[in-house]
């Protein structure tokens, strides 16, 4: 069989870099370490600053670097594993819950939570916003919506820092009859960069859960984590530990 055109495609130029880049981190710097600045890192493998930048991009989206505000480009530990499967029949904030709860205000959802919630796109709903914190840092931003529909026993005159614990409270009270969720790859948010100490447009995975309540979903989720410290497990055995950096984990025990 001939060669393919896309077997005939050469291997990026920065792809190569990441490779060779790779093995520095591993051979040379020690976790935490800041790397030396683009201009040096550059002259040193004799690539275009461009060149460099997408294998430090690649790099920093793989978990091996992470950038930080104020301090420059570090090397990242080991990611962390992160339970995000099912939470054993119970809301969210309800029991040992690892998410800490920043505010709550009413306010319309965006367009497709709406959808998923099946209000109305003018409707406002609760919007708590939560941080989940792990070996003493955040490693996720979230909004938990919930329609009033959902809370029609919360009292109408409910101060700033009551708000959130009544709209939990209520919540808590249904039965919960399942949930799902769905994960995708994005960009952090100006404000959930904030949260996370990150930079606007850094890779975050995002978490989309759905819990369901009378056969409709009585409230959502958009849960945003770090892509450089969290892997994200969903099995009922939780979390497990990684050491290595390698792509290739078939040898993994």
């Amino acid at each position: 069989m001939g060669t393919t055109q896309l077997e005939s495609v050469p291997e990026p130029k920065y792809w190569h870099l990441k490779t060779v880049l790779n093995d520095a981190l591993d051979s040379e710097f020690e976790v935490g370490e800041i790397l030396p600045n683009e201009r040096d890192l550059a002259a040193r493998f004799g690539v275009a600053r461009a060149t460099l930048r997408q294998a430090l991009e690649q790099l920093e989206l793989e978990g091996r670097l992470q950038r930080r505000r104020g301090v420059g480009t570090t090397v990242a530990p080991p990611r962390m594993g992160v339970s995000v499967g099912p939470s054993a029949n119970a809301w969210p904030g309800a029991g040992r819950d690892s998410w800490e709860t920043v505010g709550c205000v009413e306010a319309v959802a965006p367009a497709a939570i709406a959808a998923l919630l099946g209000t109305g796109r003018d409707q406002a709903v609760h919007t708590i916003r939560r941080v989940r914190v792990m070996r003493g840092q955040p490693v996720a931003a979230e909004l938990l919506y919930v329609p009033p529909a959902s809370v029609p026993g919360l009292p109408g005159d409910l101060s700033p820092a009551a708000h959130a614990p009544a709209v939990l409270r209520e919540l808590h009270a249904l039965e919960l009859e399942g949930e799902d969720r769905a994960v995708e790859l994005g960009s952090a948010r100006a404000d959930d960069a904030k949260q996370l100490d990150r930079l606007p447009g850094a890779p975050v995975l995002v978490v989309t859960s759905r819990y369901y309540t009378g056969g409709r979903v009585a409230a959502a989720s958009v849960s945003t984590y770090r892509a450089d410290t969290c892997r994200l497990t969903f099995g009922d055995a939780g979390a497990f530990e990684v050491t290595h950096h390698q792509q290739d984990t078939r040898q993994a025990s």
